[in-house]
Order: structure tokens, then C-alpha cells, then sequence
């Protein structure tokens, strides 16, 4: 069982994966911090200087004590963070398009591409001995 699952781990195509999830981990990373960083304080500026992560319904509002200190925690529906979830999914969703996009494209050059020419075939080998020895007599 060992043997096999070394086999199976050792796999070109698990190895892959492997890599393919980390990418995709960074990726988000990466277009996490774009979006929050970058697109909502553009897409705040064009609403009026709304900020999406702000928003919310609040249900029950937090309860402080003498001190200052919070006793029980609002209790609040966020539904700011959910639409710049969307914006995200949105913004995700065009950069893999453009990424399969350039894909085919480059696939599709790669098809298009002529193969080398094959050698003769048998007849058309036979009649360039034959016009070759027609040739040799003249």
C-alpha cells in the first residue's frame, strides 16, 4: 500500500495540482489585495466615497460597559464585505477569461503552424526515376 501511494503521490499529474493549488492560493493573495487596495478606493471615488466594506445592517448594537470596554459585540449583517466578494468573483473570473483567451490563441497558432513536407511518396518517387532515366538517355 505504501509502494502504491508513493507511486500515486509521485505522479506527474498530482505534482501538478500540487502547484496549481499554491498558484492559485498566491493568485488570490494577489487579487485580493488589487481589489481592496485598488479597485474599491477607484470604484468608492465614482460613488461618492462609499467604502463597500462599511456597509451594514446593524441588528444589535454593542453594548458598552462603565469603563468603555465592550461588553457584548454588535451583532451585524455585512453586506458591504459580500459585494466586494462579487466585485472580486467578477474581477477573478475576467483575468482567467483573458488567461484561456491568450491560451487558445497561442494553441491555435501552434495548429495552424504547416507541418514539414513529408518526403515523396512511392509514385511520385517512381516517376522521378523515370523521368530521370529518360534524362540520362537523352
Amino acid at each position: 500500500m505504501l509502494k502504491e501511494f508513493k507511486k500515486f503521490i509521485l505522479t506527474g499529474n498530482v505534482i501538478d495540482l500540487a502547484v496549481a493549488v499554491l498558484l492559485a492560493g498566491a493568485t488570490a493573495l494577489v487579487v485580493n489585495g488589487f481589489v481592496k487596495l485598488i479597485m474599491m478606493p477607484i470604484v468608492g471615488h465614482f460613488t461618492g466615497g462609499v467604502d463597500f466594506s462599511d456597509l451594514k445592517i446593524v441588528l444589535d448594537q454593542a453594548v458598552l460597559a462603565a469603563d468603555g470596554t465592550i461588553e457584548v459585540a454588535e451583532n451585524a449583517i455585512l453586506y458591504g464585505e459580500w459585494i466586494n466578494t462579487i466585485i472580486n468573483l467578477i474581477i477573478v473570473g475576467f483575468v482567467l477569461f483573458m488567461i484561456v483567451r491568450a491560451y487558445n490563441k497561442a494553441k491555435k497558432k501552434e495548429e495552424a503552424a504547416p507541418a514539414a513536407p513529408a518526403g515523396p511518396t512511392k509514385e511520385e518517387a517512381l516517376l522521378m526515376e523515370i523521368r530521370d532515366a529518360i534524362k540520362a538517355k537523352n
